[in-house]
């Protein structure tokens, strides 16, 4: 028997109805801890609003999610979860830096009015090192591109250290050298027993380190299993298919076999 301990997100019977519309028509998933799961589909099949409502952000209409076996209004441990969202947003207000930003990620680590650590310090750091940025740390947010937009958001989950990443697209509009930086980022994490739920439209060098590919297709869940090939993709030349328990230098060498389309 599955233990809820052993399990980072539940969901049982999920629907979410938006402006009227079924986006999600009862979905039951489970995501064990140590997996890499890909959620894919065209727009509008849902992939977003179910990672939302996995983790409480979009209210299910009917059915019920659970984070690490509590419903999401319960609980309490948030430092477990990194998310990246598809954007950041960077309206008006006080400019915040890019160190600021990733910063933040440790929010959910601090104590109340505890002032910032040497391990938050170097958390950040890591993080800015891990998606390139390191050199754009004093630089405001707003006068970023989208590409570094998305690595700043990459950067401040990674800055916390969660057990789970739950990144919404994070290779969109991110250049083909940061696709392959955020695959060896996460080769790492996945290495290290981490849980990765993204959503994607298409793989690219992602697809190595994938266990588990969902794929929705009008608010159902049309495919759940080994992720699925591309046309064409079996026969493309050197391709290895490797997964996250092999060894750190097959998962590398995949990735360098990887072109990917700026």
């Amino acid at each position: 028997m599955l233990l809820l301990t052993d399990t980072a997100f539940a969901m049982t019977g999920g629907q979410v109805i938006l402006d009227g519309r079924h986006v999600l028509r009862g979905i039951g998933l489970t995501v064990r801890a140590g997996e890499v799961v890909a959620v894919l589909g065209a727009n509008g099949s849902g992939k977003s609003t179910l990672v939302r409502a996995l983790l409480g952000l979009t209210p299910l209409a009917a059915g019920s999610t659970l984070l690490y076996g509590v419903p999401p209004a319960r609980f309490r441990q948030w430092w477990r979860i990194g998310y990246v969202p598809q954007r950041l947003q960077v309206g008006g207000g006080v400019p915040a830096t890019v160190r600021e930003v990733v910063a933040s990620g440790r929010i959910a680590r601090q104590r109340r009015l505890r002032p910032t650590s040497s391990a938050d310090r170097a958390a950040v750091a890591a993080a800015l090192e891990a998606v390139g940025l390191a050199d754009r740390a004093g630089d405001r947010v707003q006068d970023l591109s989208g590409g570094q937009q998305q690595r700043v958001l990459i950067a401040r989950a990674l800055a916390g250290e969660p057990d789970t990443y739950v990144m919404d697209e994070p290779t969109a509009g991110v250049d083909a050298e940061s696709q392959r930086m955020l695959a060896r980022t996460l080769a790492t994490l996945a290495g290290q027993g981490k849980t990765i739920v993204l959503v994607a439209h298409e793989l690219g060098p992602l697809e190595p380190l994938i266990t588990r590919g969902i794929v929705l297709r009008d608010g159902l869940v049309a495919h759940d299993g080994p992720p699925p090939q591309p046309e064409g993709e079996c026969a493309r030349p050197g391709h290895e298919h490797v997964h996250p328990h092999e060894e750190p230098q097959a998962v590398a060498r995949a990735l360098e076999g990887w072109q990917v389309k700026p």
